[in-house]
């Protein structure tokens, strides 16, 4: 064997060696998706979960804002504009941004509006299902594709504590987020029926200092000590968790009251 077949054999095992550990660090990083991350609790859990080590992709309709996050944020990140009004497009986008990060481990479904009922409006009301409906299962959809092609994945989905109360003042939010409790804890029943490693967490937040909640609601909980809680959950994959978690008190009482008694007072 010749010096220069010598030198290029030793060249590739030191490239092979090379290309498997950049693979098994790849693995080894977190990679998540949040979708609604241009305010609130999407750019907290961003912050969080930055400062955790992950690699974000950052989706939302307001993509200033996501370049704004992503500049703040420590590490590589992406970033992908997205309506989740626009249901079939939504789901490219968010095909497109798994792609682009060579897949992921997580994806968390935030996106939501809530809007004052006090008279009753059927484009408010559209716009409403449109988001929390449509829009969260279309996203679902292909997220949970995704995991079951690379055989593991966790799904997280912000739910709200107004899923276990009907209420006067927005009949069509309380509604909406009752559909995503729901739908979120079917997607577990069907995993656990198939025995995929894959997990799913329902989020439910009482009252959070956010742009969404108006005034001074009872128990309102900081967004980061929120995310905190969440982050919490997300780590350890539990199933469900209130946010905070006095609020599962509340839920649990409502399930005992008259439920037109307390849908006026909501």
């Amino acid at each position: 064997m010749t010096d220069y077949s010598v030198a290029a054999s030793h060249f590739d095992a030191i490239w092979l060696h090379y290309a498997q550990m950049s693979r098994l660090l790849e693995r080894a990083v977190q990679k998540a998706i949040i979708v609604g991350a241009s305010s609130g609790i999407g750019w907290e859990l961003a912050i969080q979960l930055a400062d955790a080590g992950y690699q974000l992709g950052l989706m939302a309709r307001r993509e200033d804002r996501l370049h704004e996050l992503a500049e703040k944020l420590p590490g590589t990140h992406w970033v992908q504009y997205a309506d989740v009004t626009m249901c079939e497009d939504s789901q490219q986008h968010l095909q497109d941004l798994i792609e682009r990060m060579n897949g992921v481990d997580m994806v968390v479904l935030n996106s939501g509006v809530g809007i004052l009922e006090g008279r009753l409006e059927w484009d408010n009301q559209r716009t409403m299902i449109d988001v929390n409906v449509r829009g969260f299962c279309a996203l679902a959809v292909v997220a949970m594709q995704h995991f079951e092609n690379v055989g593991t994945g966790h799904l997280v989905g912000i739910s709200s504590l107004a899923a276990h109360v009907s209420g006067a003042s927005m009949p069509t939010y309380h509604a909406s987020k009752a559909f995503v409790t729901s739908y979120l804890n079917g997607l577990r029943g069907r995993v656990e029926r198939r025995k995929a490693p894959i997990t799913i967490t329902v989020v439910e937040p009482g009252f959070v200092r956010t742009p969404m909640v108006l005034g001074s609601p009872p128990w309102m909980a900081s967004v980061d000590r929120a995310v905190q809680q969440m982050m919490t959950a997300i780590v350890r994959k539990k199933a469900h968790v209130f946010i905070t978690r006095r609020w599962r008190l509340v839920a649990w009482m409502a399930y005992l009251m008259p439920t037109t008694w307390l849908a006026k007072r909501f």
